[in-house]
């Protein structure tokens, strides 16, 4: 059997978290591949969902029943797999935490856990270390007539809890409904048919929950899997020959500037065979999403022939929109998917509205985060501006709360602007700041420690002299490090937490403008003001105060 649907038609529903639950998966042909102990391991589904059950009871004899829920903090390991496909056997609820930034003891009682599964924790209570998994996997093979743990999911219950990568405030935990995750996983498929042949690279984390989507579409749809982290992702394409990537604007930046460096600009279909090379040699395509692709991105993937889908979604509304094979437009994200649709509000606010909601509320959240995010309709705010092409194409512009207004009333819409810095080589993120004031400054974050800072200036004048007047970068903070998950100043899907930054920035940037009130003569956008917060440096500024 090729999956736990063999030969599913194409755009049919199915129950696909029922079926990993409830079925056992006899797919012999399709595998999971994983590095561990510094090699390549490969597992068939089959085997993968004989260990997942073999570890769900023994989640039940620890006194785990239906409906509990079971934490998991871990990195992207085939414990994590294993223990998830578990749960859901069980009939249980498992909640992603990032591994690092909680606090054990917290999270059992903050999210009412029954039990907790970590790296490197005591064994003890309600705590395990997750490394024990790989044991537990390895017990009794279950008898054939076992039956299921559980009668089954209704649509409506919860089987996952999502937490978001908020910059401030109490990480915002979202219950996700069985009906949900069918929708999305369905829609995709009909867009996608992901199918015999495939091969799915998965990187970015587990705690992800869209990102164990395609470990279930791997079981149920029979296709191949390869699980690796970021930093592995490239090694693991060359080894693994993947078919589909998913991955964040960054990692296709990163890979497109390792590219240049090495090739220089090359024909398009000499850059085709070099992003083959580099990624394994077999790819049909490649999914993006998370954060804005900017358009160099895409233009160097996509006229390669290697196609390069951008699409849109949220923790509270999964995936929105995709471009995808046979509806593609460089520049959107794509037309909406079958079980969302989408309108706009009288300030041009993107509200979505889903057949399957995620869920209607937070369970955690602070107060007041619940009005802001969902509508009593229980659609989606989601605080992105857009609009619709008449072919029903998706564009995202910003953010609400990206719009700089300056003091002259002037509204900057900072995501362009922050595309265009991003151009130069040594520039990896920058964003602007300015509301309230007098001009904007743009937070530069390094590529290297050693970037150049009369570069990035002329770059910035460059970029001024294409700019409207209210638009143009006269002061410029080049941060002490580059912005990173590790420093707090990324989030856990690579984009830039701007409180934060601001906040992180909040002296030099006050120096900045009490410094213009002083001497307005040394602000230029022919040449922009510099702070430059790395290891202390000559001036580069007129300004002699």
């Amino acid at each position: 059997m090729s999956g736990l649907i063999p030969q599913a038609p194409r755009g049919e529903a199915v129950d696909l978290i029922n079926a990993i639950a409830l079925r056992r998966c006899d797919d012999e042909r399709h595998v999971i591949r994983f590095r561990q102990d510094d090699e390549v391991r490969v597992w068939t589904l089959a085997e993968l969902d004989r260990k997942a059950a073999r570890v769900a009871r023994r989640l039940r004899a620890l006194g785990l029943r239906p409906r509990d829920r079971i934490g998991v903090m871990s990195l992207n390991h085939i414990e994590f797999v294993l223990l998830d496909l578990a749960i859901l056997k069980l009939g249980g609820v498992t909640a992603g935490f990032e591994a690092g930034r909680y606090r054990p003891e917290q999270i059992v009682d903050i999210y009412g856990l029954k039990a907790l599964f970590a790296e490197g924790i005591a064994s003890g209570g309600a705590f395990f270390d997750i490394a024990e998994i790989q044991a537990w996997a390895e017990g009794a093979e279950t008898e054939a007539a076992e039956p299921p743990m559980h009668a089954g999911y209704d649509a409506a219950d919860i089987f996952a809890i999502k937490f978001t990568s908020g910059s401030t405030g109490a990480p915002k935990g979202l219950e996700a409904t069985v009906a949900s995750a069918n929708s999305s996983i369905n829609d995709t498929q009909t867009l996608f048919a992901h199918r015999d042949g495939d091969n799915l690279l998965v990187f970015l984390r587990l705690v992800l929950l869209q990102q164990r989507y395609w470990i279930y579409s791997a079981l149920v749809y029979g296709h191949d899997l390869t699980l690796s982290n970021l930093e592995q992702a490239l090694d693991m394409a060359s080894a693994c020959a993947p078919t589909v990537v998913m991955g964040v604007p960054g990692f296709y930046e990163e890979l497109r500037g390792r590219l240049l460096s090495r090739h220089g600009d090359s024909a398009a279909a000499e850059r085709g065979a070099q992003i083959q090379a580099a990624l394994g040699g077999r790819v049909r395509y490649l999914w993006t999403g998370s954060a804005p692709a900017s358009r160099d991105v895409l233009e160097f993937f996509n006229h390669a022939g290697v196609p390069l889908y951008e699409g849109y979604g949220s923790n509270e509304a999964c995936i929105v929109a995709k471009n995808h094979p046979g509806a593609f437009r460089l520049g959107s994200v794509g037309q909406v998917l079958p079980g969302k649709s989408v309108r706009f509000d009288q300030d041009g606010i993107l509200i979505v509205a889903s057949r399957h909601p995620v869920n209607c509320r937070y369970t955690w959240c602070d107060p007041g985060i619940n009005e802001k995010s969902f509508l009593p309709s229980a659609e989606v705010k989601t605080w992105d501006l857009g609009h619709l092409d008449a072919d029903g194409f998706l564009y995202i512009h910003g953010r609400i709360d990206d719009i700089v207004t300056v003091t002259n009333g002037r509204n900057v819409l900072v995501r362009p602007i922050e595309e265009g810095l991003r151009q130069h080589p040594h520039i990896r993120e920058g964003v602007l700041y300015g509301t309230g004031k007098p001009f904007v400054t743009a937070i530069l974050s390094p590529d290297l420690a050693a970037a150049d800072a009369e570069a990035l200036r002329r770059h910035v004048a460059t970029m001024n002299q294409r700019l409207f007047q209210e638009e143009r970068i006269l002061a410029v903070v080049i941060a002490e490090e580059p912005f990173s998950i590790e420093n707090g100043l990324l989030s856990s899907q690579f984009k830039p937490k701007r409180k934060l930054i601001y906040q992180r920035y909040a002296a030099q940037l006050d120096e900045i403008y009490a410094r213009h009130a002083r001497t307005p003569e040394a602000f230029s956008e022919a040449a922009a003001y510099v702070r430059d917060c790395r290891t202390p440096q000559p001036s580069l500024n007129r300004d002699p105060a």
